[in-house]
């Protein structure tokens, strides 16, 4: 059933807004200039990128391993404000994950503030009502989803907040060959794919390898907070978080908390109430290095371990 929502104009890749009456042509082969507010023509040359000074549709390329990603890239349209903010802001408050340097988060980010993780924002409106209520924190927002992206960018512009970058790409790449240990003072995961086909849960991303991964990035002390309304992967993300020794529950009974005022009550978690959806938050702490039980000495006659340690 059609809603009879107006629907704004788009950008997509077949999309090709007319030209204005009179308008000058530019010279074959050179980009005609964006102006602000005018949807972004896309009659492209073959290669030529969506956004030209916009996120990459690739960043990692063919640099690394293939393997089962926890996500999966939606080509989807772009509103006309969305494209304009992704070519006005990229260049100034993007980031490309391409694994091809490690960050200096004070460079990134201007100053020296706390850097919280978030990995899969949605459209953005979440981030930035946290990032509004908590200033003096920054938000490092991981999404592969162009028009939440933009939608992002331009809610951080019009409400001037200097401490969010947005990233395109995996975030494990991000975690794994882009940031330094301890440098995260906590990690957000809301409503992330649950996958909840058998065959699919491989593709979940909370699992103890990533666990073990982002361990090395975190500081000691800081959280971990995920929130899902699919309730068995909320059983999962507990079991594994649990069972994990560098993390420990900040609830003494050892269940779910309560949602945290801090995180905003989405329109997409309250449609889910309205359904009856019962929606698990879980806060972890980062287990400090020092308090760590030692493992025991490997047993010489059990041979190597197989993919060997990550760093601490």
């Amino acid at each position: 059933m059609r809603s009879g929502r107006k629907i704004g104009s788009t950008v997509s890749d077949s999309l090709n807004t007319p030209e204005a009456p009179g308008a000058a042509r530019p010279a074959p082969g050179e980009q005609p200039p964006h102006a602000p507010g005018v949807p972004v023509r896309h009659t492209r040359a073959k290669g030529e990128p969506r956004f030209p000074d916009g996120p990459r549709a690739d960043p990692a390329g063919s640099h690394f391993e293939r393997r089962i990603r926890s996500f999966q890239p939606r080509r989807s349209r772009v509103t006309t404000g969305q494209a304009d903010a992704l070519q006005r802001l990229w260049p100034k408050w993007g980031l490309d994950i391409d694994g091809q340097r490690v960050l200096d988060l004070a460079e990134l980010f201007g100053n020296t503030r706390p850097v919280v993780l978030e990995i899969g924002f949605g459209m953005g409106e979440a981030t930035a009502q946290m990032a509004a209520a908590d200033p003096d924190t920054n938000i490092l927002a991981v999404d592969v989803h162009t028009p939440g992206q933009g939608n992002l960018l331009s809610l951080a512009d019009r409400n001037a907040l200097t401490n969010v970058r947005v990233g395109n790409g995996d975030a494990i790449i991000l975690l794994r060959e882009m940031l330094t240990p301890d440098s995260l003072d906590g990690l957000r995961v809301y409503f992330p794919d649950p996958w909840p086909k058998k065959r699919h849960h491989k593709r979940r991303l909370i699992q103890p390898e990533f666990l073990t991964l982002a361990a090395t990035r975190l500081r000691p002390g800081a959280t971990v907070h995920c929130a899902t309304d699919w309730e068995p992967y909320a059983e999962q993300m507990l079991e594994v978080l649990t069972a994990h020794p560098d993390f420990e529950n900040t609830r003494p009974d050892g269940g779910f908390a309560p949602r945290p005022g801090f995180r905003p009550l989405t329109r997409f978690e309250g449609q889910g109430l309205d359904k009856g959806h019962v929606v698990n938050d879980l806060l972890f702490r980062r287990v400090p290095h020092e308090d760590r039980t030692p493992e025991p000495p490997a047993d010489p006659s059990a041979g190597p371990v197989a993919g060997g340690a990550l760093p601490r």
